[in-house]
Protein backbone atom coordinates (compact mmCIF):
# COMPACT_ATOMS: atom_id res chain seq x y z
CA UNK A 1 0.00 0.00 0.00
CA UNK A 2 3.14 2.33 0.57
CA UNK A 3 3.68 3.27 -2.89
CA UNK A 4 -0.10 4.44 -3.54
CA UNK A 5 -0.16 6.77 -0.66
CA UNK A 6 0.26 10.41 -1.74
CA UNK A 7 0.97 12.43 1.81
CA UNK A 8 0.83 16.55 1.23
CA UNK A 9 2.32 18.99 3.81
CA UNK A 10 -0.03 21.18 1.55
CA UNK A 11 -2.88 21.84 -0.51
CA UNK A 12 -4.16 19.23 -2.99
CA UNK A 13 -2.51 20.58 -6.27
CA UNK A 14 -4.95 21.83 -9.53
CA UNK A 15 -4.45 18.07 -10.95
CA UNK A 16 -5.01 16.13 -8.27
CA UNK A 17 -8.31 18.20 -7.39
CA UNK A 18 -10.00 17.79 -10.61
CA UNK A 19 -8.66 14.03 -10.47
CA UNK A 20 -11.09 13.43 -7.56
CA UNK A 21 -13.98 15.66 -8.61
CA UNK A 22 -14.32 13.60 -11.69
CA UNK A 23 -14.89 10.73 -8.36
CA UNK A 24 -18.87 10.12 -8.39
CA UNK A 25 -18.04 8.51 -5.07
CA UNK A 26 -14.70 8.89 -2.25
CA UNK A 27 -13.99 7.17 0.73
CA UNK A 28 -12.99 10.14 3.33
CA UNK A 29 -11.67 10.04 6.79
CA UNK A 30 -9.82 12.28 9.42
CA UNK A 31 -7.25 12.38 12.33
CA UNK A 32 -8.12 14.18 15.30
CA UNK A 33 -6.30 15.57 18.18
CA UNK A 34 -9.23 13.48 20.41
CA UNK A 35 -12.81 13.53 20.03
CA UNK A 36 -14.13 16.98 22.22
CA UNK A 37 -16.23 19.13 20.18
CA UNK A 38 -14.97 22.49 21.84
CA UNK A 39 -10.92 21.71 22.50
CA UNK A 40 -9.82 19.23 20.01
CA UNK A 41 -8.89 19.96 16.12
CA UNK A 42 -8.23 18.68 12.91
CA UNK A 43 -4.82 17.51 11.47
CA UNK A 44 -5.31 15.54 9.16
CA UNK A 45 -7.75 14.04 6.16
CA UNK A 46 -7.78 10.91 3.81
CA UNK A 47 -9.29 10.67 0.60
CA UNK A 48 -9.66 7.94 -1.81
CA UNK A 49 -11.14 7.90 -5.13
CA UNK A 50 -12.12 4.20 -6.81
CA UNK A 51 -7.89 4.14 -7.75
CA UNK A 52 -5.35 2.93 -5.92
CA UNK A 53 -4.02 6.43 -4.57
CA UNK A 54 -4.60 8.04 -1.32
CA UNK A 55 -4.31 11.22 -0.62
CA UNK A 56 -3.60 12.64 2.62
CA UNK A 57 -3.79 15.90 3.08
CA UNK A 58 -2.20 17.60 6.64
CA UNK A 59 -4.02 20.61 7.88
CA UNK A 60 -1.98 23.45 9.37
CA UNK A 61 -3.22 26.75 10.45
CA UNK A 62 -1.02 28.65 8.48
CA UNK A 63 -1.75 27.58 5.11
CA UNK A 64 -5.33 27.73 3.11
CA UNK A 65 -6.65 24.51 1.38
CA UNK A 66 -8.90 25.62 -1.53
CA UNK A 67 -8.53 22.66 -3.38
CA UNK A 68 -9.01 20.57 -0.49
CA UNK A 69 -12.54 22.18 0.03
CA UNK A 70 -13.34 21.74 -3.30
CA UNK A 71 -13.34 18.65 -3.35
CA UNK A 72 -15.03 18.16 0.10
CA UNK A 73 -18.06 20.18 -0.76
CA UNK A 74 -18.95 18.73 -4.03
CA UNK A 75 -21.82 17.93 -4.48
CA UNK A 76 -21.88 15.51 -7.29
CA UNK A 77 -19.77 13.09 -5.15
CA UNK A 78 -20.83 10.93 -2.34
CA UNK A 79 -18.49 11.27 0.46
CA UNK A 80 -18.06 7.78 2.58
CA UNK A 81 -17.36 8.16 6.18
CA UNK A 82 -17.30 5.42 8.76
CA UNK A 83 -18.35 7.77 11.37
CA UNK A 84 -19.54 11.22 9.64
CA UNK A 85 -21.14 12.29 12.45
CA UNK A 86 -17.94 13.70 13.69
CA UNK A 87 -15.64 13.85 11.17
CA UNK A 88 -17.92 16.39 9.01
CA UNK A 89 -18.43 18.36 11.79
CA UNK A 90 -14.84 18.58 12.44
CA UNK A 91 -14.60 19.36 8.65
CA UNK A 92 -17.07 22.10 8.91
CA UNK A 93 -15.40 23.76 11.60
CA UNK A 94 -11.26 24.04 10.58
CA UNK A 95 -12.37 24.01 6.79
CA UNK A 96 -15.60 25.94 6.88
CA UNK A 97 -17.21 23.22 4.08
CA UNK A 98 -19.69 20.88 3.83
CA UNK A 99 -18.28 17.33 2.94
CA UNK A 100 -21.65 16.19 1.85
CA UNK A 101 -23.54 14.25 0.72
CA UNK A 102 -22.15 11.14 2.57
CA UNK A 103 -22.50 7.63 2.92
CA UNK A 104 -21.91 6.82 6.90
CA UNK A 105 -20.77 3.19 7.29
CA UNK A 106 -21.41 3.45 10.81
CA UNK A 107 -25.00 4.12 10.73
CA UNK A 108 -25.36 1.87 7.78
CA UNK A 109 -23.69 -0.84 10.24
CA UNK A 110 -26.22 -0.27 12.64
CA UNK A 111 -28.88 -0.57 10.70
CA UNK A 112 -28.21 -3.90 8.61
CA UNK A 113 -26.49 -5.47 11.31
CA UNK A 114 -27.73 -3.95 14.79
CA UNK A 115 -26.06 -6.93 17.05
CA UNK A 116 -22.83 -6.87 15.62
CA UNK A 117 -19.84 -4.44 16.53
CA UNK A 118 -19.96 -0.70 14.54
CA UNK A 119 -16.07 -0.13 15.22
CA UNK A 120 -14.53 -0.09 12.01
CA UNK A 121 -11.78 -2.47 13.17
CA UNK A 122 -14.46 -4.74 14.25
CA UNK A 123 -16.89 -5.05 10.97
CA UNK A 124 -13.81 -5.39 8.64
CA UNK A 125 -12.78 -8.28 10.41
CA UNK A 126 -16.25 -9.79 10.45
CA UNK A 127 -17.72 -8.95 7.06
CA UNK A 128 -14.16 -9.38 5.19
CA UNK A 129 -11.19 -10.84 7.34
CA UNK A 130 -9.32 -7.87 7.75
CA UNK A 131 -6.97 -7.18 10.54
CA UNK A 132 -6.56 -3.75 11.17
CA UNK A 133 -3.44 -2.28 12.96
CA UNK A 134 -4.11 -0.17 15.58
CA UNK A 135 -0.78 0.68 17.37
CA UNK A 136 -0.72 4.58 15.83
CA UNK A 137 -4.47 5.39 17.05
CA UNK A 138 -2.77 7.86 19.48
CA UNK A 139 -0.16 9.31 17.94
CA UNK A 140 0.79 13.33 17.43
CA UNK A 141 -1.01 13.72 13.96
CA UNK A 142 0.14 17.42 14.29
CA UNK A 143 4.10 16.75 13.26
CA UNK A 144 5.44 15.17 9.97
CA UNK A 145 4.10 11.86 9.58
CA UNK A 146 5.98 8.65 9.57
CA UNK A 147 5.65 5.70 7.10
CA UNK A 148 3.46 3.92 10.19
CA UNK A 149 1.35 6.84 10.61
CA UNK A 150 0.54 7.37 7.24
CA UNK A 151 0.31 3.88 6.87
CA UNK A 152 -2.18 3.27 9.51
CA UNK A 153 -4.08 7.09 8.16
CA UNK A 154 -4.46 5.09 4.91
CA UNK A 155 -5.81 1.75 6.24
CA UNK A 156 -8.67 3.63 7.28
CA UNK A 157 -10.50 4.43 4.22
CA UNK A 158 -8.81 2.03 2.39
CA UNK A 159 -11.73 -0.28 2.31
CA UNK A 160 -14.70 2.18 2.72
CA UNK A 161 -15.66 1.43 -1.19
CA UNK A 162 -15.77 -2.42 -0.82
CA UNK A 163 -17.62 -1.89 2.79
CA UNK A 164 -20.47 0.59 1.13
CA UNK A 165 -21.52 -2.21 -1.28
CA UNK A 166 -21.93 -4.46 1.23
CA UNK A 167 -23.95 -2.48 3.54
CA UNK A 168 -25.80 -0.79 0.68
CA UNK A 169 -26.93 -4.83 -0.21
CA UNK A 170 -27.53 -5.50 3.41
CA UNK A 171 -29.78 -2.11 3.98
CA UNK A 172 -31.88 -3.15 0.72
CA UNK A 173 -32.58 -6.66 1.42
CA UNK A 174 -33.90 -5.66 4.98
CA UNK A 175 -35.62 -2.26 3.27
CA UNK A 176 -33.98 -0.17 5.11
CA UNK A 177 -31.84 1.76 2.61
CA UNK A 178 -34.46 4.78 2.56
CA UNK A 179 -34.13 4.64 6.38
CA UNK A 180 -30.62 4.87 6.19
CA UNK A 181 -30.55 7.49 3.36
CA UNK A 182 -32.71 9.48 5.67
CA UNK A 183 -30.20 9.61 8.59
CA UNK A 184 -27.56 10.45 6.42
CA UNK A 185 -29.55 13.95 5.17
CA UNK A 186 -29.90 14.44 8.53
CA UNK A 187 -26.58 14.83 9.81
CA UNK A 188 -26.18 18.37 8.70
CA UNK A 189 -29.03 18.90 11.05
CA UNK A 190 -27.33 16.66 14.24
CA UNK A 191 -24.37 18.52 13.72
CA UNK A 192 -25.56 22.15 13.87
CA UNK A 193 -27.40 20.51 17.01
CA UNK A 194 -23.98 19.35 18.15
CA UNK A 195 -22.18 22.53 17.83
CA UNK A 196 -24.69 24.60 19.31
CA UNK A 197 -26.81 23.05 21.54
CA UNK A 198 -24.09 20.41 22.83
CA UNK A 199 -24.56 20.73 26.51
CA UNK A 200 -28.15 19.34 26.29
CA UNK A 201 -29.90 16.82 23.99
CA UNK A 202 -33.21 17.98 22.42
CA UNK A 203 -34.46 14.62 21.50
CA UNK A 204 -33.55 13.14 24.54
CA UNK A 205 -36.71 12.65 26.97
CA UNK A 206 -35.22 14.28 29.92
CA UNK A 207 -32.65 16.66 28.39
CA UNK A 208 -29.60 17.30 31.22
CA UNK A 209 -26.78 19.99 31.75
CA UNK A 210 -23.82 18.76 31.03
CA UNK A 211 -20.38 19.96 32.37
CA UNK A 212 -18.81 20.13 28.78
CA UNK A 213 -19.55 17.91 25.54
CA UNK A 214 -17.77 15.74 23.38
CA UNK A 215 -18.98 13.01 21.03
CA UNK A 216 -18.26 9.46 22.05
CA UNK A 217 -17.50 6.22 20.06
CA UNK A 218 -15.59 5.13 16.54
Amino acid sequence: MSNNIIYLRRDLNNDEAEKLMSEPVLAVDTELSGIDVEKDRLWLVQIKGAGPEIFLVQIRDELQYPNLKRVLQNPKSVKIFHYARMDVLMIYKYLGVWAMPVFCTKIATLLDRPNKGHALHNVLKEIFKIQMEKQECLSDWSLDLNKDQQEYAAQDVLHLHDLKRVLEDGLRDKNRLGLALDCFAFLKTRILLDLDWGLRDIFAYNPKHGDGFSIRGT
